[in-house]
This record gives structure tokens, C-alpha cells and sequence, in this order.
């Protein structure tokens, strides 16, 4: 399908599921908010080499926090509820509760109920305390400026994991120009992040290697230099394709990112738009590229 002047492939992003989390840490300032938050979601690009998926949902202002200070909401995903419940306590005991002036709440209204801040608690060395409010227990933990306040029960859910697009120019300033367009426009979708860097992906990977010892390499099928040594999915025109990943706490979250990137994209001076799949053998979430632009 020709939009815009670009071919969108037939195709679609197959996506799995995983368990997800939101967070929100507020702070005195802005600045300390923001400051927990890349420090929370830093090293957390994808589950092959990380242990997690995590990335900066939103900027929160005082009137969107439990404690009417400014902050930032933080999602987290696994590939299992414990895999995220250890990443949890260590995310929000090494990188939020040691900046200055911050507390963490839990940022879901459903899902399952997990214990993280009664298990942060110990670190108080007996000196912990705890209150109710609204039903809800939060550990007050003695630190060096005070205390840190975290709720004690955080509510994991079902997410969808690696929704994807992938975006084909002809060289590095076109494709880079049209995937931060994507990017930019895919933020303002609730529900979603782009844990990459900047939400985009050079090294894009497939699930399979040629060294045993390694069950994720090089998407070869997409690298432009290996054109003349190997069959790719890329035509000679081609010679930069950068990749956007999604994981969003619903498949609708995913879905309306994936259609506000594209729209973005195909804005562009690129080639084509594609979408990464493993022939359906590998999650159980199709989003049909063609079918996502019709709805839009």
C-alpha cells in the first residue's frame, strides 16, 4: 500500500505478552522527579540483555500525584510477575528512594497486588513506620533528609511487549529525521513506552545466532552492509533502517502508538515502513500494519 508517497508493507509486528507496572515518584521539584526517573529506567532497553523493559511515561504535575508534588509516572515491564517484582524493589530501592526528596506510589487502579515497599521497609533498620490512608498502607523509611515514603503494595497487570515498527530511507538523515518524528508523536499515547534509546533502535536483533551460546543477534535481514553478501529484506535504494519498539499496558495503547507513528513516518522522505515478525511463532499479538492506517 502506497500513503503518502511511502510503502507501507502488508505485514504486521507480532508482539507477547508481558507483566507491566506503573509507577509514580514525585519529588520537591521537577528536576528530582525526573532525575529518579531516568535513574529508575536506565539500563532498560529490552529483556534479552537487561532483566526488564522500563522508560518514562509522563511528566505529572502537582495535581496529578497522590502527594500534590510534581513527578513523573514510570512504566515497567517483565517477562514474568517475578522477574518484575525483583526489578521493582531494586529499581525503586537503588535509584528512587536514594535521590534526594522523593517518594514512589503505586500508579495502577487494577491488576495483581505485589509487595514491594514491605519489603523496602527493612532497610529502616526497625526505625520503619507505617500509616493507612484510604485503605492503602505506605512505609515511612528514616533516611539522611528525612524519610522516604513508598507504597507497600504495587499492582502488576498483563502488558503487550514488542509492538514495532520498522522505517527504510535511503540514507541515515532521512530515516533518523522520520523515526523521531514517530517517536515524538507515539509519546503522547497514555499507556505506552519506547524503552530504547531516544525510542529508537539501530541494533535491531532477531531470536537465533550462528554461536550457541547466544540466543539473540543481528537482525541481518535489515542490515544495509550485508546487501552484498547475504539475501536481506532490503532492496539497493536502501541503506538505513532504523527500528521504533513498543510496550504498552493493553493492546489498544500499542495499536494507537503504532498508527500515530506511522502517520508520522510516512510524513517523511523514507522508502518503506515494515514491521518485525517471527512468523507468528513467537507472541501471541499481531498489529497489521495496513489495518492500524485504515483506523486512524
Amino acid at each position: 500500500m502506497i500513503y503518502n508517497g511511502v510503502n507501507v508493507e502488508d505485514t504486521y509486528a507480532e508482539a507477547f505478552s508481558m507483566w507491566g507496572s506503573r509507577l509514580v515518584v514525585t519529588a520537591d521539584t521537577p528536576e528530582w522527579a525526573m532525575t529518579a526517573a531516568v535513574s529508575a529506567t536506565g539500563f532498560a532497553t529490552s529483556v534479552i540483555g537487561c532483566g526488564c523493559e522500563a522508560g518514562i511515561e509522563a511528566e505529572l504535575n502537582s495535581t496529578q500525584t497522590p502527594d500534590g508534588r510534581p513527578g513523573t509516572s514510570i512504566l515497567i515491564f517483565g517477562v514474568s510477575k517475578s522477574a518484575l517484582e525483583s526489578q521493582l524493589i531494586s529499581r525503586i530501592g537503588q535509584s528512587i528512594m536514594t535521590c534526594p526528596t522523593t517518594a514512589c506510589y503505586n500508579g495502577l487502579d487494577e491488576g495483581e497486588q505485589i509487595d514491594v515497599g514491605g519489603k523496602l521497609r527493612y532497610f529502616g533498620d526497625s526505625y520503619q513506620s507505617s500509616k493507612f490512608l484510604d485503605k492503602r498502607r505506605f512505609w515511612r523509611i528514616p533516611v539522611m533528609d528525612g524519610e522516604f515514603l513508598v507504597e507497600q503494595k504495587f499492582c502488576v497487570k498483563k502488558g503487550v511487549g514488542g509492538g514495532n515498527l520498522l522505517i527504510l530511507a535511503k540514507d541515515v538523515t532521512s530515516c533518523l529525521e522520520a523515526a523521531q518524528r514517530a517517536v515524538k508523536s507515539m509519546k503522547k499515547v497514555p499507556g505506552i513506552i519506547l524503552p530504547f534509546p531516544g525510542g529508537i533502535v539501530r541494533s535491531g536483533s532477531k531470536v537465533s545466532s550462528t554461536y550457541p551460546f547466544l540466543n539473540a543477534s543481528t537482525n541481518v535481514s535489515f542490515c544495509p552492509t550485508l546487501k552484498r553478501q547475504v539475501k536481506t529484506s532490503l532492496s539497493e535504494e536502501v541503506n538505513a533502517v532504523y527500528e521504533i519498539v513498543i510496550d504498552g499496558l493493553d493492546e489498544k495503547s500499542v495499536r494507537d502508538a503504532m498508527g500515530y507513528g506511522l502517520l508520522a513516518a510516512t510524513s517523511c522522505n523514507v522508502i518503506s515502513i515494515t514491521a518485525g515478525n517471527y512468523g507468528g511463532n513467537l507472541g501471541q499479538y499481531k498489529f497489521h500494519l495496513l489495518e492500524i492506517l485504515k483506523n486512524m
